[in-house]
């Protein structure tokens, strides 16, 4: 479990949730909303380190958008900085999985004096996965249709919770390497509620994404990871990043989609503790 607060920053409040022993390390998802259980990852991340899962702007007790602060990835590092700026914390590590990958990508270039380090994966330094046959985002991909129909269903206020449920474990299905791997997950205790308008607002803004000259400079260490199976963000991309970035490691899960933190859980808490 961890513990939750409300810090007031600069930018707005935040809610935060901290646990774990060790030096400091953020933690959070572009278009998820966290409570005291955290997820599997951070889960994981605490035993290594002192986690503060955030809850970005728009999600749970943290400030809401503004003219001059909205849900887009470059204000979500700043909003970051902010609250470690109210923590009175010097550096930390970032860590993300997915779109939280982006935003260690992101925190990367755009701060790269305040990080210690970036433990990220599933992810892609450019907006270019979206036109890979492999990712059940491109139009291509014999998933894409019914995800669409999914996403529909789940916008709809009408939409029976028991709907809800169906259709969210047939969406997470595409993206596991094993179907009895989603059984082994509905057991474990964990938050991380997706948040429709936010992706959304990520959907719009993903053209104008692409920091990958950005990374050749970056002299931040980065420890990247990806399942080689990944249906969202496929493995090459990862793979790209951590070898665009000059301190870039990469670590592949050979038997994992896009959940290697649950997928291959013993190698990928044995990753965590490599990257301390």
């Amino acid at each position: 479990m961890f513990e939750q607060g409300v810090i007031e920053t600069k930018r707005g409040k935040f809610e935060i949730f901290k646990g774990g022993t060790g030096t400091p390390l953020a933690y959070t998802h572009l278009y998820s909303e966290f409570n005291t259980l955290g997820d599997i990852m951070s889960q994981h991340l605490a035993e290594h380190y002192t986690v503060y899962i955030i809850n970005l702007r728009g999600a749970g007790q943290s400030a809401g958008p503004t003219k001059d602060h909205t849900y887009s990835m470059d204000d979500a590092v700043r909003d970051m900085e902010a609250v470690r700026e109210a923590l009175d914390i010097e550096r930390w590590a970032f860590a993300g999985h997915s779109t939280g990958g982006f935003l260690a990508l992101k925190y990367s270039v755009m701060y790269p004096e305040s990080l210690t380090k970036i433990i990220a994966g599933g992810l892609c330094a450019s907006y270019e996965y979206m036109d890979h046959p492999e990712s059940i985002y491109n139009n291509k991909n014999p998933n894409n249709k019914r995800m669409k129909e999914i996403f529909a269903e789940l916008r709809k206020p009408e939409t029976l919770k028991e709907e809800r449920i169906a259709l969210s474990k047939e969406w997470l299905l595409m993206s596991l390497y094993k179907e009895e791997t989603y059984d082994e997950i509905m057991k474990r205790k964990q938050s991380g509620r997706t948040l429709m308008d936010k992706i959304d607002y990520f959907t719009s803004e993903l053209k104008d994404y692409d920091v990958r000259e950005k990374l050749k400079t970056s002299s931040v260490g980065a420890f990247i990871y990806c399942g080689r199976h990944d249906a969202q963000c496929p493995h090459i991309f990862s793979a790209e990043a951590a070898d665009l970035m000059p301190n870039g490691k990469m670590t592949t899960f050979e038997y994992s989609n896009h959940s290697p933190d649950i997928e291959e859980e013993e190698k990928f808490k044995k990753f965590i503790r490599s990257t301390v």
